[in-house]
């Protein structure tokens, strides 16, 4: 079959591989749409805990092509997506709820091969029916919707709270329209796209901000104490730095957006302290697929405006290598 491998650090390559045969408890799945996700670039880079050779891709949809022979859930032909997590099931962590942080913690597309290839072998434990009225498109979205249900779960917002979003992105778009639906009062997000902005306020932001009048705009003499929760969904270093500026008394701090492994930033442990801030990390999903599905299966969250485009697997090599549009929002590609 094609796939698109990932030989090492910036060289990737689309070559032929062995078909994924299913084993007793798996299935085989012909990938219609897969997501790319900002993950996929830091494994591109070398900036994530991925091994190589691989073949990424971890937010995908498509047909079940071959089931092993202890699996009586699902049948050829049947539509499905599929929560990329490879737990073991018997560590502590595990054992008290807390998968993400698996001793032995795996995920398809990060740490053994993905989806972005003509098929893909997943734990038929993992694969979920999508409804006819369900497209493609939407079924891989139910992933990164995950991730913003576990960071909502996290985060435990407070109706009433004052939000301010740093990443306008496709998953700030999502972070968006939840952060709305839990009932933040005022929630303004800021970003370099005024045209993301754009679409922030349409979907539920209260005001949007460029990032060159981040300080302007948000500073003390417009907003004297601050915000009560901040939340990053880009990933930079020095964007997270400044988000602690915003931070109020008592406010919570999410780091929801994946930083480049062993990346650092400053923090005055003493507004940490004086102010009783709380900081909270948000590890891609945590049991958080079968809710996502719900959400985005009842159009409780709108995913079709998030995505830019589609492009084939051969094309996805030169958008990895980038640059990228600043505009550019969700990019999926189609087998």
């Amino acid at each position: 079959m094609k796939a698109l491998v990932i030989e090492r650090p910036f060289e990737a390559v689309i070559k032929e591989v062995p078909y994924p045969k299913p084993g007793p408890n798996d299935v085989t799945i012909k990938v219609e749409n897969v997501g790319i996700c900002g993950t996929d670039v830091h494994i591109f880079k070398g900036e994530f805990i991925s091994p190589y050779p691989i073949i990424p891709g971890h937010e995908f949809s498509g047909v079940i092509h071959e089931v092993g022979e202890k699996v009586t859930k699902f049948q050829v032909g049947d539509r499905v997506t599929a929560d990329p997590s490879l737990f073991c099931g018997e560590c502590e962590f595990c054992l008290t709820n807390r998968g993400n942080q698996c001793e032995n913690w795996g995920a398809l597309g990060n740490t053994v091969n993905g989806s972005m290839a003509e098929y893909v072998k997943v734990p038929s434990k993992g694969v979920v029916k999508i409804p006819d009225k369900m497209s493609f498109e939407a079924a891989a979205f139910v992933e990164p919707m995950a991730c913003v249900v576990h960071g909502m779960n996290r985060l435990q917002l407070q109706v009433g709270d004052r939000v301010l979003l740093f990443g306008a992105g496709a998953m700030g778009q999502q972070l968006v329209q939840a952060v709305k639906m839990a009932g933040a009062s005022e929630l303004v997000v800021t970003d370099i796209s005024q045209e993301k902005l754009d679409l922030a306020l349409e979907w539920g932001a209260t005001k949007g901000v460029l990032s060159q009048n981040l300080f302007e705009e948000l500073g003390r003499d417009n907003y004297p104490y601050g915000f009560d929760v901040v939340i990053d969904a880009t990933g930079i270093p020095a964007v997270i730095e400044q988000a602690f500026e915003f931070m109020g008394p008592n406010a919570k701090y999410l780091q929801f957006g994946v930083t480049p492994e062993n990346s650092s930033v400053k923090i005055d442990p003493f507004k940490l302290y004086n102010k009783d801030w709380t900081i909270l990390g948000s590890m891609a999903i945590n049991h958080t697929f079968l809710p996502a599905f719900q959400w985005v299966k009842e159009e409780r969250i709108k995913i079709d405006h998030l995505i830019s485009k589609k492009i084939s697997l051969e094309e996805t090599i030169d958008f990895l290598k980038g640059p990228r549009s600043s505009d550019i929002l969700k990019v999926q590609i189609k087998l």
